[in-house]
């Protein structure tokens, strides 16, 4: 069976930092590009961070350049998004997905993506 399971979600205070995971099992992962989204309440879902399976290459969103830091261990089957510099606009749920074209991040497109974890809460006080 394919799972996808973060966490690591959680409150905190503006500025603060919060460290997300995301366990995968029941596939290779180490040929996926894994991608971490989020959604707010009444916006869109927004891919925020990918690293590719390879190379480790890293790819940001420009609204957590700088503060957030993706990284994977491929022995574990994880992945891991270390958020810093919190703002409440980072507030929402946060979800890894997982993509067989692994060698690549394709940005954005999230019906490139083949498994879904469930999320966890991101909760940013001002």
């Amino acid at each position: 069976e394919v799972q996808l399971v973060e966490s690591g979600g959680g409150l905190v205070q503006a500025g603060g930092s919060l460290r997300l995971s995301c366990a995968a099992s029941g596939f290779r992962f180490s040929d996926y590009a894994i991608g971490w989204f989020r959604q707010a309440p009444g916006k869109e879902r927004e891919e925020v961070s990918c690293i590719t399976s390879s190379n480790g290459r890293t790819y940001y969103a420009d609204s957590v350049k700088g503060r957030f830091t993706i990284s994977r261990n491929n022995a574990k089957n994880a992945v891991y998004l270390q958020m810093n510099s919190l703002k409440p606009e980072d507030t929402a749920v946060y979800y890894c997905a997982a993509d067989m074209g692994g060698i690549y991040c394709r940005w954005g497109a999230e019906y490139e993506y083949d498994y879904w974890g469930q999320g966890t809460q991101v909760t940013v006080s001002s």
